[in-house]
């Protein structure tokens, strides 16, 4: 079943062609930590983008592997582009830009990004 996400403000939005998550990540890297994050992985083509790319800019830190996605008119970070480790380009969904999503409901991992 999919389900669709966006920016605080609604200029970027997109939907993803997946299972609603019950599990999400939260990281302790210095940039999950700032910004709150629950994040879900997916595949790179079960991400579509239905609004707003001109809306959206990158920023990168550290290893510079993941180009996390903000709106350039209200600040939100809804997702980020990376790959797997065997290479498989995928999406970071941050679930706390979908609104349909329970995020009370959901099971939450522990990542100890800072360590890496």
């Amino acid at each position: 079943m999919p389900y669709e996400g966006s920016c605080h403000c609604g200029a970027v939005a997109f939907t993803v062609d997946a299972p609603v998550p019950t599990e999400a990540n939260s990281c302790n890297c210095s940039h999950c930590r700032r910004k709150g994050f629950l994040l879900s992985f997916v595949p790179e083509d079960a991400f579509r983008l239905t609004q707003g790319g001109d809306n959206l800019q990158s920023y990168r830190f550290h290893s510079n592997r993941i180009e996390h996605m903000f709106c350039t008119a209200c600040g939100t970070q809804p997702f980020a582009r990376g790959a797997l480790p065997d290479g498989t380009p995928t999406r970071a969904i941050n679930l706390r830009c979908v609104p349909s999503i329970d995020l009370d409901g959901l099971q939450i991992r522990r990542v100890d990004g800072a360590s890496y």
